[in-house]
């Protein structure tokens, strides 16, 4: 029998008890969740702070001067001044929330980037970037005049910062960079590319979906303009996202939805604006899943965000010596003192989705495809890879059920 991993930081037998979709079985097998880049589970204490809201304090927010809209307003807000703590935003006022990354990302676009971005900017991106970081770009650009540069990825899956350094010297508005790819898992340096960028005279955005559930995140450190994430990955649920944003920057944007609660006044001809961040959350919203993602974040923080990001990286440097043990295996990115906790690869003459549906009937879930960020593998010249992500409940026995359904795999395809 398998003999758990307990690492010495995280009591991982406990975490794993706290999230009760693991101990399901898939196919007569246990369940071994290895696609948490795509989204997390969700730990009991988040589950219940949702029910709890549903049943017993269940209104809408800022509306109401009874007793349960002033409960359901409470607690959404202390949400916001969580999340604030949690990235050590100077404020809760910085935290807006969204629906997810993609709509925080959509929100600087056409709030701040219709306002600022004119014929002839430049918007700089990564070859690394997920869809949600590239399309509302092109959009912008489109619709502006202006030009979209990238940053080359290098052989090692590392960004070229020459390829940066040569861009800045033109008339650069923002450079907007994944904190960690989801396809290679590199960390980048953002600190240094957001000083350069910042000594040109750019904005930064942060695509901080692989990273905030993953690492410690500080916002004083690492001094970007915006950084985005979402609530999903990071045990909390869907339909809820994270932009940080500098006050002074979010106090001259425009409204992304105009509608009720983002309003100070209305009149027939004209109306102004609600405070920071309510100016940013037009109509109803989505009450139960701010107070869940606070709820996530007490959980992260009691274990602490420094022990997850240790483990993780221990986690997939062995899967990564696991992996290269398989002939044919190809993985991509760099070394995993690099990376965050997730490895995507490719084996030789077997098709991705065919490595996840032979996975998937040994119970272990994991991501096949693009992973929303076609040109990076077009610029590998692949159609698809594998992914596996971790998260703070595997364990590296849960590695090597994954071996040995790969080798199953290569078994099956290969002659």
């Amino acid at each position: 029998m398998l003999e758990m991993e307990i690492c010495k930081k995280l009591d991982i037998e406990k975490i794993r008890r706290d999230f009760p979709i693991l101990k399901r079985e898939v196919h007569g097998k246990q369940l071994v969740y290895l696609d948490n880049a795509a989204t997390s589970q969700k730990p009991e204490s988040v589950i219940q702070a949702i029910s709890e809201y549903y049943r017993t304090y269940n209104a809408n927010t800022h509306r109401g001067v009874h007793l349960l809209s002033e409960e359901a307003t409470d607690k959404y807000e202390y949400a916001h001044r969580k999340v604030a703590k949690f990235i050590n935003a100077k404020s809760y006022k910085e935290i807006i929330f969204v629906r997810n990354t993609t709509e925080a990302i959509n929100l600087v676009a056409y709030s701040w980037g219709r306002a600022n971005v004119s014929k002839g900017d430049t918007i700089v991106l990564s070859e690394m970037e997920h869809h949600s970081n590239i399309v509302p770009w092109q959009l912008l650009a489109k619709e502006k005049g202006a030009n979209l540069e990238y940053i080359e990825v290098d052989d090692t899956g590392c960004l070229n910062l020459d390829s940066l350094d040569n861009i800045l010297s033109r008339d650069v508005k923002l450079v907007s960079i994944a904190h960690m790819s989801n396809v290679l898992g590199t960390i980048n340096p953002v600190e240094l590319i957001i000083e350069k960028a910042h000594n040109a005279g750019a904005l930064v955005m942060i695509d901080g979906a692989q990273s905030a559930a993953h690492m410690p995140i500080d916002m004083q450190k690492i001094g970007c303009d915006f950084y985005a994430f979402s609530g999903h990955k990071m045990a909390g649920p869907t339909g809820i996202g994270v932009l940080y944003g500098r006050k002074s920057l979010l106090e001259q944007m425009d409204p992304f939805l105009g509608g009720g609660d983002m309003i100070l006044e209305v009149k027939l001809t004209e109306s102004t604006w609600n405070d920071l961040p309510w100016k940013f959350e037009a109509g109803t919203p989505s009450i139960a899943q701010g107070i869940g993602l606070g709820a996530a974040i007490d959980y992260l923080t009691e274990i602490g965000m420094d022990a997850i990001h240790e483990y993780e990286q221990e986690i997939v440097s062995y899967a990564m010596s696991e992996l290269l043990n398989i002939d044919g295996i190809e993985i991509l990115g760099p070394s995993s003192e690099l990376r965050g906790g997730l490895v995507s690869f490719s084996l030789k003459d077997v098709h991705p989705h065919d490595i996840a549906s032979i996975l998937d009937m040994e119970g272990v879930a994991i991501r096949a495809g693009h992973h929303c960020a076609q040109p990076l593998h077009d610029k590998y010249g692949l159609g698809a890879s594998a992914r596996a992500s971790f998260y703070l409940y595997n364990t590296k026995d849960e590695v090597d059920l994954l071996i040995n359904a790969i080798n199953k795999a290569k078994g099956i395809f290969t002659f």
